[in-house]
C-alpha cells in the first residue's frame, strides 16, 4: 500500500451545512461569555491598579504662574451637613482607595469629634498611634489638635463635623499646607468657603 504524504483536500462545498436565518430575522451577534479578570485587567470606565494618575492640563498658560501657585494643591470640596461629615469623609478615602491612591498617600482629619479608628489606635497608646503615622504605609486619622504634628501626605481629607471656637477657620489653612497634591473637605460649604478665605 502506497504511503500518502499529503493530506486530502476537502472541498470547500463540503464543510456542512449553512445556516441560514428565517426570513424576516436576523443572524444573532456572538457576544463575549465573561469570563474571570486579573488584577491587571481593570474593568472597563475603571482605573487600574497603582497610583492615581494626575490629570493632563487642557490647556498651557502663556505666562508662566508664581511658584507659590505651581505647589497649590487642588481643593475640592463635598457637602455635607456636621453630622455627616465623617461619614462623607470615610466615603471620600473609600474612593480614593478604589482609584489606586496608596493608603500611605492619604491623612484624614476631624474638626470635631474623633475618628473612632483614631479613637481606637491612642488606647494602644500615644506612642503606637504616633508610630503608625511615622511608618506612612496606610490611612492616618487625626484630630485637628494634631495637625501641626501630621506630617504632608499626597491627599488630606478634612471633616468638618464641628467648628467650636473657629476650629475650621484655623485648621484648613493649616490642612492645605500638608496636602501635596490634593485637599478633600467635607463639610458645609459656608463655613469652609469662609475659613478659605476663597471660593473652593
Amino acid at each position: 500500500m502506497p504511503l500518502i504524504s499529503e493530506e486530502p483536500q476537502i472541498p470547500e462545498s463540503a464543510q456542512g451545512p449553512r445556516v441560514t436565518p428565517a426570513a424576516g430575522r436576523t443572524a444573532p451577534t456572538p457576544r463575549p461569555v465573561p469570563g474571570p479578570r486579573s488584577a491587571a485587567t481593570p474593568r472597563p470606565g475603571r482605573p487600574g491598579p497603582g497610583p492615581a494618575r494626575p490629570a493632563v492640563p487642557a490647556a498651557v498658560p502663556a505666562r508662566p504662574e508664581p511658584a507659590e501657585n505651581l505647589s497649590a494643591p487642588q481643593i475640592q470640596l463635598i457637602p455635607a451637613p456636621v453630622a455627616g461629615a465623617l461619614d462623607a469623609a470615610d466615603e471620600a478615602v473609600d474612593l480614593l482607595l478604589e482609584s489606586g491612591r496608596a493608603p500611605g498617600d492619604i491623612l484624614v482629619l476631624t474638626t470635631g469629634e474623633q475618628h473612632p479608628w483614631a479613637g481606637h489606635e491612642l488606647s494602644f497608646g500615644e506612642a503606637a498611634y504616633w508610630a503608625q503615622h511615622d511608618a506612612g504605609d496606610d490611612v492616618f486619622f487625626a484630630d485637628v489638635s494634631a495637625a501641626d504634628r501630621a506630617a504632608s501626605r499626597p491627599v488630606v481629607v478634612v471633616a468638618v463635623n464641628g467648628d467650636a471656637d473657629g476650629t475650621v477657620a484655623r485648621t484648613l489653612p493649616v490642612a492645605r499646607e500638608r496636602a501635596g497634591a490634593l485637599l478633600i473637605v467635607c463639610g458645609d460649604p459656608q463655613t469652609i468657603n469662609s475659613a478659605l478665605g476663597a471660593g473652593v
